[in-house]
């Protein structure tokens, strides 16, 4: 990897590419700490430095902001907005026909598709940073701290009028600044700000194992879990990169005068066919009925059972809960992502076959039962990796936001090698050495 780095900064426009994305890496991170008009710094700082400012419901989004939520700066929405709107419109081209259309045409279809994508990320935003508002001037944001109803001291329309546009603003220029990355950047500029936006809390939360450390002023267990994190950063590695290759030969054809086909290929299914979706998908869930009884005034029964059970990370009912609804999204993602049918008529289409298989629908059912064979482990892999730091580091008094959590180690690592990839594929595409010799 930093070989691949080393080379790109010597040919002259990736340098540009690499220096200009740090530019916007830049920017993005300065955008992070620049509070929104009517809020009481002052104030949210004191709730911060409280002990259960990191703790509670909104602990995800704030690890995808880079800690611009609790902070409610000008990006304290980041992009989120733009990863939820970008998964409703993946789940909605199975559903419209329309979408399905559209995501056939090509870059025509895709362009269109990612148009809507941006319409429906400032409705979410406007919807999202409507919520935060609300749950700042209400004091839930910082559950503790005696300060928290006074984080916005003015609560008349305009001022709240003028804090939903500022995020929703600050959400469109993240989404902007993604899209230089991609356009005129290395590329994968969204994926590129959310490796950076988690990659910012990492020096906070090692910084806090150590201070609250009792052996050798907290080295040791500042040792320890760096050890861990990058044995996870290995398995996760090693996992990420492993995949099922399916044999395919094309046929031989004779158009005109010329033979095409005659070739062999294979089709990689990965073994975390799924990604990091289901994680994201089980954590949003969970938290809603959190989000309920945070919200529900009085000391019902109900409540009191959410909060001792689904809102306490550690809780057993949270813990099994969580591993079923990963496993289940994890095969519900792979199913609507990949459809063995369209494969095998495409296939079919272009004289392809599998060695061994009957082409058309015998060669659909068999790319179905493989692919459900290698979910269950991708599936019972993600639930490991998302549960394991949690048990793991909680002698080290670690929350559920750990940098070296679950989620962040799947996004990292998914994100450092596919961008890896991509610098090197561009090296290679301009290295003409084999075409002279």
């Amino acid at each position: 990897m930093l070989t691949a780095f080393a080379r790109a900064f010597k040919t002259p426009d990736l340098r540009k590419k690499l220096l200009f994305t740090l530019f916007i890496i830049v920017v993005y991170r300065v955008g992070t700490h620049i509070p929104i008009p009517g809020v009481d710094y002052r104030n949210v700082q004191t709730c911060i430095d409280n002990a259960q400012a990191n703790q509670g419901i909104f602990g995800l989004i704030n690890m995808f902001s880079g800690g611009a939520l609790l902070q409610i700066t000008i990006f304290a929405l980041g992009i989120m907005p733009y990863i939820t709107a970008s998964i409703i419109l993946q789940l909605l081209t199975v559903v419209i026909p329309r979408l399905e259309a559209l995501k056939k045409e090509g870059q025509a279809g895709t362009a269109k598709i990612t148009q809507y994508t941006r319409y429906l990320t400032i409705a979410l935003a406007i919807l999202q940073g409507t919520g935060l508002v609300a749950t700042a001037r209400s004091g839930a944001l910082f559950q503790g701290c005696p300060v928290a109803s006074q984080i916005v001291p003015d609560q008349s329309i305009f001022v709240t009028v003028t804090m939903v546009i500022t995020m929703t603003a600050g959400t469109a220029t993240v989404m902007w600044l993604g899209e230089l990355i991609t356009d005129r950047g290395i590329g994968n500029g969204m994926s590129i700000l959310m490796f950076i936006s988690i990659a910012a809390t990492f020096p906070a939360g090692l910084w806090a194992i150590k201070s609250q450390g009792s052996l050798a002023g907290g080295w040791i267990e500042f040792g320890i879990v760096c050890v861990i994190g990058l044995v996870m950063i290995g398995l996760v590695v090693f996992v990420e990169q492993a995949q099922r290759r399916i044999p395919v030969q094309y046929a031989k054809r004779m158009i005109g005068r010329r033979s095409y086909g005659g070739t062999s290929t294979y089709i990689p299914l990965k073994v975390n066919q799924a990604g990091i979706i289901p994680v994201i998908f089980a954590s949003s869930l969970l938290y809603i009925p959190a989000l309920i009884a945070q919200f529900a005034g009085g000391s019902a029964d109900w409540k009191t059972w959410i909060e001792q059970n689904l809102a306490k990370p550690n809780a057993p009912a949270h813990i099994t809960l969580y591993f079923l609804l990963i496993v289940f999204f994890a095969f519900f993602y792979v199913a609507i992502s990949f459809n063995p049918e369209e494969v095998a008529d495409n296939m079919k289409k272009y004289g392809g076959f599998i060695p061994g298989i009957r082409a058309g629908r015998p060669t659909a059912e068999y790319l179905s039962y493989v692919l459900n064979r290698i979910t269950w482990p991708g599936s019972l892999y993600l639930g490991l990796i998302a549960l394991v730091p949690t048990m793991a580091l909680a002698g080290f008094d670690a929350d559920q936001n750990f940098p070296f959590g679950g989620t962040s180690i799947l996004i990292i690592v998914g994100v450092g090698l596919e961008t890896v990839k991509q610098i090197e594929s561009q090296l290679q595409q301009r290295n003409y050495e084999g075409f002279l010799r």
